[in-house]
């Protein structure tokens, strides 16, 4: 549990300003019940739900029916078409960054006809759509963040989408980067002296620290989180009191969600805290394995670490991170 701590880059995240490279562009053609193009279509891209969703981006379409929206944050969003004669049609969208999405056929239906068409994304779309976001998220623009949710109405992961993460994770350049650093830091220091020094004693602390990585990343935040169908990321509340914050914080290093939504004992992360403990005591140096008792010990500094990484999560590192969506954080008060 010691080793992992000092090999695990810090999940870290903030709401940065939105530049180019977080942004992309919808265009497509709208057409009437028999194909011919509608000219002067108001095409509304919009956020949330009801009679009144947020407009994000806005245009019409040219003489040929085209239309066209750039400089769109990426995320999760419909299209709200609306042209006089015609019903009103909503299309999904989902705008990721860096890319033009090109939509298919966008055909209106004449007002009056009850085949207006309203398609809605399922809830794996959506939650695909959030986690690649999660994945562009760093602090101070490079160190991963990508356990940390900041959406309003998380979609909750399917077993896949948690061992996708989790592969994002340990394969990150940084990760590796960091687990280098670690290792360098034992060298100097002497730690795990069964080690040795020199390139030898320093590849053996580098494979035994991204071992760490790997096997806590990948047994705490995807293979018991898909059995025990719980949540492995952080969800920012971000508003409310200082006390409630901080309870929300702390309580999430014991706590978490389920995949319904409900709040448990997070068994995914604690067992596999324990589990990555004893694994990473079979390629440690013999003398310097540790047994029972300082197993358990370092277990519960690393629930109390966790609570302290919870807190700057709620109160500091969203002012130092990049890549965060375009959402507002989770009102006070609502479960997590």
């Amino acid at each position: 549990m010691g080793a992992l701590a000092r090999s695990l880059p810090m999940q870290v995240m903030s709401t940065g300003g939105q530049t180019a490279v977080d942004e992309g562009s919808v265009r497509g053609q709208v057409t009437d019940p028999g194909g011919a193009v509608v000219r002067g279509t108001v095409v509304d891209l919009v956020r949330g739900s009801g009679a009144d969703p947020a407009v994000v981006r806005s245009c019409r379409t040219d003489e040929g029916g085209n239309f066209a929206l750039s400089g769109v944050p990426a995320g999760t969003y419909e299209l709200r078409v609306q042209a006089a004669g015609f019903a009103e049609a909503r299309f999904p969208a989902v705008v990721k960054a860096g890319e033009t999405l090109e939509m298919p056929e966008m055909r209106l239906a004449v007002a009056g006809v009850d085949t207006a068409v309203n398609v809605t994304l399922t809830r794996t779309e959506v939650a695909q759509a959030q986690v690649e976001q999660e994945t562009k998220q760093r602090v101070l623009g490079a160190i991963p963040n990508f356990y940390v949710s900041y959406e309003r109405h998380p979609a909750p992961l399917s077993a896949r989408q948690k061992y996708w993460l989790a592969w994002k994770t340990v394969i990150d350049p940084v990760s590796f980067g960091i687990t280098g650093v670690a290792a360098g830091v034992e060298q100097a220091t002497d730690t795990y002296d069964g080690y040795g020094q020199g390139a030898a004693g320093y590849g053996r602390r580098y494979g035994a620290g991204y071992g760490d990585l790997v096997s806590g990343t990948m047994l705490g935040s995807a293979i018991l989180p898909a059995l025990f169908k719980q949540d492995p990321r952080y969800f920012y509340q971000g508003t409310g009191s200082v006390r409630s914050r901080a309870l929300h914080a702390m309580q999430r290093s014991v706590l978490t969600q389920s995949d319904s939504g409900h709040r448990q004992i997070d068994f995914s992360g604690l067992l596999g805290g324990l589990a990555a403990a004893g694994i990473a005591n079979a390629y440690h140096p013999a003398e310097d394995r540790e047994g029972a008792s300082l197993t358990f010990q370092d277990f519960g500094i690393g629930i109390a670490g966790s609570a302290a990484q919870n807190l700057l999560q709620e109160f500091l590192v969203k002012k130092l991170s990049r890549g965060l969506p375009p959402m507002a954080p989770t009102a006070a008060g609502e479960a997590r």
